[in-house]
This record gives C-alpha cells, sequence and structure tokens, in this order.
C-alpha cells in the first residue's frame, strides 16, 4: 500500500474510463502531455491547501462552481469572463453577509470529463457509445463523433492552458479591483431584483472602503486582485498521469493539471483505481460523498487519502438530494468528528436533486437546491461539524436549465434557452440568490 507512483493505479480496476482503438496513438500524446509546461504549480496548489485549512477551522467559506462539464466552443473570452464575474459577485455577498474571507475555487480549465451512468447511447434503432466529455468524444451522434478520440487530449490541455493564463490575466490585472465593480456587471441582468440587492451591497462596501482608505492614507493593494483557483474532476487517468510531476523543491508529485482534483461518487472504491491515484499526489483532493457510502467505508477512504490528517487536504464534498440529506448526513458527520480525523466539509446540492421532466430535459429544482442547503447547515450545527463550503453547477449566461428561482421558471420555460449537453446549471439570478442564502446561513452562526 506504501509504493505509489503516478502510474500505479494500472494495476487496479479503473471505472468510467474511455477504450481507445489505437494504442500507439495514445502513447504518443500522452509522451507529448508528459512534456508540456504544467498548468498550475506546486506553490499555488500548497496555498490553496493552506487556506482550504483556515476554511475546515472556520475562518473561512469554500466557494466552489461552474460549468458541469466544459466544452472546447466555450474555450472564449466573454463565457470565461462572465463565469468569473458570477463566482466574484457571489464571493463578495458571502463575504459582506458572512465576515469570512472566500475561497474561490472555479470548475474550469480541466472540467472536459463526464462519467455517465451507462457506456451507450441509443437511439431508435442506432446505438453508439456515450458521450463523455469534450477530452474524450463529441457530442454529435454519429459513429465518428463517439468514437473516443486521444488527440482530444491536447486539445483539453490546450483550452485549459488559454482558460488558465486568461484568468490568471483577470484576476492579476485589476479586473476584480474592489475600487471598479462595473467591470464585473453583466448585461442582462442589470433590472433584477437580485442585481438590485446587489448593488445596493456594492453601494455600502464602497462607502466603507473609502472611509478606510481615508484613514489609513492610501490605496488598499489588496483590494485590487483576488486569488482563484481550478478545480475538475480528475476522471480520465492517463490524462491526470500525463500531468503528475515532481515539484522543484522535490516534496513529492504534484498533479499541475488543476489546484485541486476531486474523485466523483462512481469512482471512490477503496480498492479502485482513482483512490490509489489521488492518494499519492501533494494536492488538496475533494470526493463527492452520496447515498450508497456506509460510515465505516467513509472512514477507512479518508485514512487512506489522508493518512497523515494533514489539515485541508480532504474535503468531502456531500451529494445526497432534498429527501435524503436529513437520514443519511448525520451518521457520516458524527462517524468522522468521533474519529478526530481532518476533513472539510462542503456541499453539492445539484446533482442528488437531478429529475427529467415529461418532455425530455434533465432540470433541478431550485426549491430542492435551496431545501438541500438549509438542512446541510442544521444537520452539521446539531452534530457538531462545520458546512465549510458549497460546490455548485453554475454559469455567466442567461440560460434557463433549473426551474425556479426569483423568475419562476417552469418546465415550459426550459426549452427556451437550454444549453448544457450533459447536466443542468444555475442561472446568474439562481446563484446570486443562493449566494444570499449562504450569507444569511453563515451569519445567523450554523
Amino acid at each position: 500500500m506504501n509504493t505509489w507512483r503516478p502510474d500505479s493505479w494500472q494495476s487496479r480496476t479503473a471505472l468510467q474510463q474511455p477504450v481507445y482503438r489505437k494504442s500507439d496513438e495514445v502513447e504518443d500524446v500522452l509522451r507529448t502531455l508528459s512534456q508540456l509546461p504544467p498548468l498550475v504549480t506546486a506553490w499555488e496548489v500548497d496555498r490553496l491547501q493552506t487556506q482550504l485549512a483556515e476554511a475546515a477551522s472556520g475562518r473561512a467559506f469554500v466557494l466552489q462552481g461552474g460549468d458541469c462539464s466544459e466544452s472546447f466552443a466555450d474555450c472564449n473570452a466573454n463565457t470565461i469572463l462572465r463565469k468569473l464575474k458570477v463566482i466574484i459577485q457571489m464571493s463578495l455577498v458571502l463575504i459582506c453577509g458572512s465576515k469570512q474571507r472566500v475561497v474561490r475555487i472555479g470548475r474550469i480549465a480541466g472540467q472536459y470529463a463526464k462519467p455517465r451512468s451507462t457506456d451507450t447511447e441509443k437511439r431508435g434503432a442506432v446505438e453508439l457509445p456515450s458521450y463523455r466529455g469534450d477530452i474524450i468524444n463529441c457530442s454529435g451522434f454519429s459513429p465518428d463523433e463517439r468514437e473516443p478520440n486521444p488527440q482530444l487530449l491536447l486539445r483539453a490541455y490546450e483550452r485549459s492552458a488559454l482558460t488558465m493564463n486568461y484568468i490568471r490575466a483577470l484576476s492579476e490585472g485589476g479586473f476584480a479591483d474592489l475600487h471598479h465593480p462595473e467591470n464585473w456587471d453583466l448585461e442582462f441582468v442589470r433590472n433584477t431584483p437580485g442585481s438590485r440587492r446587489y448593488q445596493e451591497l456594492l453601494e455600502s462596501l464602497s462607502d466603507s472602503i473609502r472611509f478606510m482608505e481615508i484613514v489609513s492614507s492610501g490605496e488598499l493593494e489588496q483590494l485590487t486582485r483576488v486569488n482563484f483557483y481550478t478545480s475538475h474532476e480528475g476522471l480520465h487517468l492517463l490524462y491526470e498521469q500525463a500531468l503528475t510531476r515532481t515539484d522543484q523543491r522535490q516534496r513529492g508529485y504534484y498533479n499541475l493539471s488543476t489546484h485541486l482534483p476531486w474523485i466523483g461518487e462512481r469512482t471512490r472504491a477503496i480498492d479502485g483505481a482513482h483512490v490509489e491515484y489521488f492518494r499519492g499526489i501533494r494536492n488538496p483532493i475533494g470526493v463527492k460523498v452520496g447515498n450508497t457510502l456506509a460510515a465505516d467505508e467513509l472512514i477507512d477512504l479518508i485514512r487512506v487519502l489522508n493518512p497523515q490528517n494533514i489539515p485541508g487536504r480532504l474535503t468531502l464534498i456531500h451529494r445526497f438530494g432534498a429527501e435524503k440529506i436529513a437520514a443519511r448526513l448525520p451518521a457520516l458527520a458524527t462517524a468522522v468528528r468521533r474519529s478526530g480525523l481532518n476533513v472539510l466539509w462542503s456541499c453539492d446540492p445539484m446533482h442528488g436533486n437531478t429529475q427529467s421532466t415529461r418532455n425530455g430535459f434533465k432540470t433541478r429544482s431550485f426549491d430542492d437546491i435551496t431545501s438541500e442547503i438549509i438542512t446541510a447547515f442544521r444537520v452539521h450545527a446539531d452534530c457538531g461539524t462545520r458546512l465549510s463550503g458549497i460546490h455548485l453547477e453554475l454559469t455567466g449566461e442567461d440560460v434557463t436549465e433549473c426551474t425556479g428561482g426569483p423568475a419562476n421558471l417552469t418546465e415550459s420555460d426550459l426549452p427556451r434557452d437550454y444549453r448544457s449537453q450533459v447536466d443542468p446549471r444555475l442561472n446568474y439570478e439562481q446563484a446570486m440568490e443562493i449566494a444570499f442564502l449562504l450569507a444569511e446561513q453563515t451569519r445567523s452562526g450554523h
């Protein structure tokens, strides 16, 4: 168990992996990937782990959000910019409401692979491999498009690098300057109730900033930039292995495709390939925790993934659904607390609340999402644990994919602007309403 290498996972059962026809082409692509520059640095990864440790202890809150599955077509300036605008606006609401620092993590710059419940998709008499994300195959329904293509690994790396470069330029270059919040406006939401509440908050914050700068006799430099981290599900293990490197300090192996990779609900078997890979990297990591996991299994999993019990190393992202969280979460939270193991608890209120409509759309009810969030805060408080993060699928586009929310979207509204190829996402108004709810819950002492 103690012998680990970046490829030691290959001796285990690896679920949700593509089957490529040309192994020599796969090897050529992986060889190329392994020689390309990393997408993030080990110093950034270590800094994130320190901030996650602070969040787990109650000194910060983690806001993790972005696409269910990124597409290559959405690697453009406007789409990336709008995602950042929403996350920054949400984080500002949380900071002002909770009086805590916020750790901003995007599901971005690498979220190109998605697990699927079935290996194939059938339309009429035609059955083809399931679409598994742009890093593996294409969403169009033809044999050529659905064939796993190893060249897409390189395209995913390139799109991730382009996205990461733009995020860094925005974060460091003044886009996030609190003196100029007009940079974050989304033109299609200026007259919505959530936008008006947000503008009122900004006016109050601007007054406070002006006062602080008068008192301190100068501009507060820390208000001009933000730290923004990336994350994705580390599903495609060959890709993750190719971007696993030792850092210059020789402190071990880091996955430098992202700051925070996570293991999904379908691939967290304790004797499986994903757990084997994740246990050896030095990144902070996440694990999705759902209804099929027993308390003793969770304790064993934590000890494998974080044997040194390092604060900030492991984030448990629970996803039960509004109807089941009150019955399922207490046993897990209580067992972890009694074990004395260091974890950060985060709530994913999206995946347990997915449903299909009569006309074939996958959707989520905004009421179910908010209900799961409220219940999560309450259960953690009752169990003597702390909810320190939220994990959301959201977009900066004006989509109609989740029902309910401030605009009271119904099933009949979904076809108007449903864009997701995989799972439904919160739109701007719904995401901002969640931010105000989170601020209220953290402020109330849960």
